[in-house]
């Protein structure tokens, strides 16, 4: 890949580049949040995943939730998040979001959740109840959902598209040839369906790949046109960092230039948003795509 830098093993333990160098976060709407966060116990991925954003994004009013647990039916090589048997599903976990969200005061909420593969509705009927309880109590508040691929089951998607989020994001994650390595129990071509039956049915949408990984220029090229060829309409390119020792290792530090490259073709493909540098995720600038 062009402008990028190669890790060997040797050079895994050195500094990392300057543009991968988080600012703390800092404001009046950041200490307000973090402080309601700490008193009610609120649980949010910006803090438990220690995101380089949180406080850009707060300072913004956007928030991401986790539902569903804390521990994923799936063992994706580049995923912090704990692998094994979940607990069981508490279905009052819808109303318990809605209201740290309206405490929070969040304009623009971004739902997530790990891979329920151990339940016959894959987590789908409490994704459409944490919707619904969200409008209820915060009906000026939009809502994007990162979902799972619900295995391809077009039953189970329908419930997210019957509660029509005003976007749902499904995560490509890498390039084909990778997909079997970084997300082992995913396959490339059901996530690209499973884009291709949310746009077909109304749907704005959005999907996430991290570079880093060993992918050539060429591969991420030819997956940022799988996805628009499916009608994708926002895409995040952002740097994977190893999470643990255990998880995948960082092969390259991709530059800001190249970054801002693929920034540049993902517009001339006819993405309607393109975020794309190293410390981008998936919901990064959320607040405005679902606008």
């Amino acid at each position: 890949m062009s402008n990028t830098t190669t890790i060997t093993p040797t050079q895994e333990r050195v500094k990392k580049p300057k543009w991968l160098r988080v600012k703390l976060p800092v404001g009046k709407k950041y200490t307000e949040l973090r402080g309601l966060v700490d008193k009610y116990k609120l649980n949010t991925i910006c803090t438990s995943g220690s995101c380089p954003n949180m406080g850009e994004c707060w300072g913004e009013g956007t928030a991401t939730f986790m539902i569903l647990g804390n521990i994923c039916t799936r063992s994706c090589g580049f995923c912090g998040v704990k692998t094994g048997r979940p607990e069981t599903v508490e279905w009052d976990e819808p109303e318990k979001v809605a209201r740290s969200i309206k405490l929070m005061q969040i304009k623009h909420a971004v739902i997530t959740s790990v891979d329920r593969d151990d339940l016959k509705d894959g987590g789908s009927i409490i994704w459409a109840e944490t919707v619904d309880a969200i409008r209820r109590a915060n009906p000026n508040t939009t809502l994007e959902t990162l979902i799972p691929d619900f295995q391809g089951n077009e039953k189970l998607i329908d419930r997210i598209i019957e509660v029509h989020p005003e976007v749902v994001s499904h995560n490509m994650e890498t390039v084909r040839r990778l997909t079997r390595e970084v997300r082992i129990q995913a396959k490339y071509e059901r996530s690209l369906g499973v884009l291709k039956y949310l746009k077909e049915n109304g749907m704005r949408t959005k999907s996430g790949i991290m570079l880093g990984l060993g992918e050539t220029e060429e591969e991420v090229i030819e997956t940022m046109k799988d996805l628009r060829n499916v009608g994708l309409d926002i895409i995040t390119i952002g740097q994977y960092l190893q999470p643990t020792k255990k998880h995948l290792p960082v092969k390259e530090f991709i530059t800001p230039e190249q970054f801002k490259k693929y920034e540049e073709i993902g517009l001339e493909l006819g993405f309607m948003y393109v975020e794309s540098g190293a410390l981008v995720r998936s919901s990064y600038k959320a607040h405005k795509h679902a606008s």
